[in-house]
């Protein structure tokens, strides 16, 4: 998570939401990794975990991640949170809440809705603090710039 907080700083000095995220396989090693990129490639779905998700399933071979954890900074909104179930991902760890936007329990959890046809095990709160500081800061830095 650390080397995940360290590359969502990066990115948000680049003017992105400060989120970076990966996937792992069974074995531990990284087979796709993301940061947010709305800003720089206009794209609206352009968040962390989409793109980390797409790049494992291009290395797997397969679309079904079942076997594999994503990692991420920030926990993933609505769109994400379905994507994730979509790819039946095994694991899902993340640092801060979305208290405005969070789908796996900040807000909703689409994990445990009746329409959720796979279940994965959610694990929050790993270094919360630093991820909760690192995107408080950037946001206030940015409302401050558009006033």
């Amino acid at each position: 998570m650390k080397i995940l907080l360290d590359r969502a700083q990066a990115n948000g000095e680049e003017g992105e939401v400060p989120v970076s995220a990966v996937v792992l396989d069974s074995d531990g090693r990284c087979i796709g990794h993301g940061r947010n990129q709305r800003m720089k490639k206009n794209d609206p779905i352009g968040h962390a975990e989409i793109i980390a998700i797409r790049q494992a399933a291009w290395i797997k071979n397969d679309w079904r991640l079942n076997d594999c954890t994503l990692i991420v900074t920030l926990e993933p909104c609505p769109m994400c949170a379905a994507a994730l179930i979509q790819a039946r991902v095994g694991q899902v760890i993340y640092a801060a809440s979305d208290f405005k936007r969070g789908a796996l329990g900040g807000t909703i959890d689409l994990s445990k809705h009746e329409s959720a046809h796979h279940k994965m095990a959610i694990k929050k709160g790993v270094l919360k603090e630093q991820a909760s500081l690192q995107l408080g800061e950037w946001f206030k830095k940015r409302r401050s710039f558009n006033s």
